[in-house]
């Protein structure tokens, strides 16, 4: 039998692993992967036990974006329509997934897979990673791609890379702000893990609240977004793990986040996700 083209692991804490799993293709975005993707994201949007998702690969690569092959098989306006839409309603589920979303990137990350990295939450590369919005090379402006790009790093390195379709270091990409750490591969799953585990550490409620007034709140004016903040934050503060926190860092000890998230859970606490 075949392996599936997305592997689950779940750990005791809520913490989801996902891995891309077409190593022979680098990982290509085929319909199929896409379709995998988007199912498991959204089924993870509904499940309350989630606590932060971990996008990796198996294989020499991270992502090589779509399938070219398969996307020259079928050459007409109508099915890239429905490729990209495709592509673009998986992107977005990843930046409306209610908990934080963690790329593990190594090797190459090119195109859609760089936009892949780009849409999520945070990233940490291995030193031998490399990005590159390469279209431009087969005469394809990466387009979507270039949306999440220029929304990581600035304006005139985007552009640069979408209309040269060089390649950037990982550390080049750390600077940029594409990723936020870079380590050497052997430590990368150590520097996942630690970064995964100050998260968890934090009351769930607050990082889904957030998470969702980030993204709200960088797409709209100021007046606009401090508005939302201020709501987001009134929100928040009700919240018992919050007035937990407080309390506990007014009598200067540790908070006890259990019963907190006992009393949120009780209340049926579920922040929206929506955008």
């Amino acid at each position: 039998m075949e392996e599936p083209l997305l592997l689950q692991h779940r750990d005791d804490r809520g913490v989801v692993t996902l891995t891309l799993n077409r190593p022979q293709a680098f990982n290509a975005l085929s319909e199929a992967m896409l379709a995998a993707l988007g199912e498991a994201i959204d089924a993870l949007a509904h499940d309350e036990a989630v606590r932060a998702v971990v996008l990796g690969a198996a294989g020499k690569a991270f992502c090589a974006g779509h399938d070219l092959k398969e996307m020259r098989a079928e050459p007409s306006l109508e099915y890239y329509q429905r490729l990209f839409a495709q592509c673009t309603a998986v992107m977005l589920s990843i930046q409306r997934l209610p908990v934080p979303v963690i790329a593990r990137v190594h090797g190459l990350a090119t195109a859609a897979g760089c936009q892949l990295v780009a849409m999520c939450d945070l990233a940490v590369a291995s030193d031998d990673a490399r990005f590159a919005v390469s279209g431009i090379n087969v005469g394809l402006f990466c387009a979507t791609p270039g949306v999440a790009v220029s929304r990581n790093v600035p304006r005139k390195a985007a552009f640069e890379m979408l209309v040269t379709g060089e390649f950037v270091s990982a550390e080049e990409a750390r600077v940029l702000g594409l990723v936020n750490r870079v380590v050497a591969p052997e430590a990368l799953d150590d520097e996942v893990e630690a970064l995964v585990a100050r998260i968890v550490s934090k009351p769930g409620v607050a990082v889904a609240m957030g998470k969702a007034l980030f993204y709200r709140q960088i797409e709209v004016g100021i007046e606009s977004a401090y508005e939302d903040a201020g709501s987001t934050m009134a929100c928040n503060m009700m919240d018992p793990s919050a007035l937990e926190g407080v309390q506990a860092f007014i009598e200067k000890r540790p908070p006890t986040w259990l019963a907190a998230q006992e009393s949120t859970a009780q209340l049926g606490v579920r922040p929206a996700a929506s955008l």
